[in-house]
């Protein structure tokens, strides 16, 4: 037999010894059972993923999707006057749309819906002003579209409010975005009057770095003050309408009828929100 095999038979032998058999019990061993050889170790923390980050959790944001796309079939309700903080107007109107027929109506519902998903993700409770884009049904009217998440109200208490519009000049300079904020009102919007400038140009810069353009017609650097706006004047948290783009101007109505585009205006609603309320 050559050395190297008798090394390995003695190394065998050692094993077989090894695991023959239990080892001799020690003392007091009878009264207690060894734990089966596949337990592992309490103080054993197996490695996991890190938790999600939540910044808004929460948070509630209110998100206000501009007219309903069934408005039209019903004018003696959305004509009718109501209170819009201190002034009259109309309950709702049937909103504009792009000239191959693109309502405003649907726009601001599906980029709301979008919004609502990437703010979710964040950890907000978002609520919507209206349940669908339904053409057999109109409203709400301004009044408690301008109310909904105030405190004291049904439902939970908002954090802010953004509502979603697109404007409809017929005008062939007339393209881009503005945000209107509040001005100051006493008794109505004095409150809110300034936090809402800070979400104002959280939104406009938003949609500046989601490269949008700010509007070549209307207000200045993409921000518009308006004292007659029921959504605004009723709110008692900090609150916006986004004219998103004209969608009476092509190069705007492509971006806004595009999936795609209307991904990118609700990432910038979900990025100013939350720079808004961690800022």
């Amino acid at each position: 037999m050559t050395r190297r095999a008798a090394a390995v038979l003695l190394a065998v032998a050692v094993l077989a010894a090894g695991c023959s058999g239990p080892e001799t019990p020690g003392p007091g061993a009878g009264t207690t059972s060894a734990a089966p050889p596949s337990a592992a170790p309490s103080s054993v923390v197996l490695p996991g993923r890190p938790p999600k980050r939540r910044p808004l959790a929460g948070k509630v944001v209110v998100l206000d999707p501009g007219h309903r796309l069934g408005n039209a079939r019903f004018p003696d309700e959305i004509n009718r006057p109501v209170d819009a903080g201190g002034l009259t107007k109309e309950c709702n109107t049937t909103g504009t749309a792009t000239d191959d027929g693109y309502p405003e109506a649907t726009f601001t519902w599906q980029v709301a819906v979008e919004a609502r998903r990437l703010l979710r993700r964040m950890g907000a409770q978002v609520v919507l002003t209206r349940p669908d884009d339904a053409a057999d049904a109109w409203g709400p009217c301004v009044d408690e579209r301008g109310r909904i998440g105030n405190p004291g109200r049904p439902g939970p208490d908002a954090d802010v409010r953004v509502s979603i519009h697109g404007d409809g000049v017929r005008s062939s300079t007339a393209h881009g975005f503005h945000v209107i904020r509040p001005g100051d009102r006493a008794g109505w919007t004095d409150d809110i009057e300034r936090p809402s400038r800070r979400l104002a140009v959280a939104l406009r810069d938003a949609l500046v770095r989601a490269g949008f353009t700010p509007s070549t017609y209307r207000g200045a650097g993409g921000i518009d003050v308006r004292t007659d706006l029921g959504t605004l004047n009723l709110s008692d948290v900090p609150a916006v309408m986004a004219e998103l783009g004209n969608m009476r101007d092509a190069g705007d109505a492509a971006v806004m009828e595009s999936a795609a585009g209307r991904l990118r205006y609700a990432r910038a609603i979900a990025a100013a929100v939350r720079a808004y309320l961690r800022g």
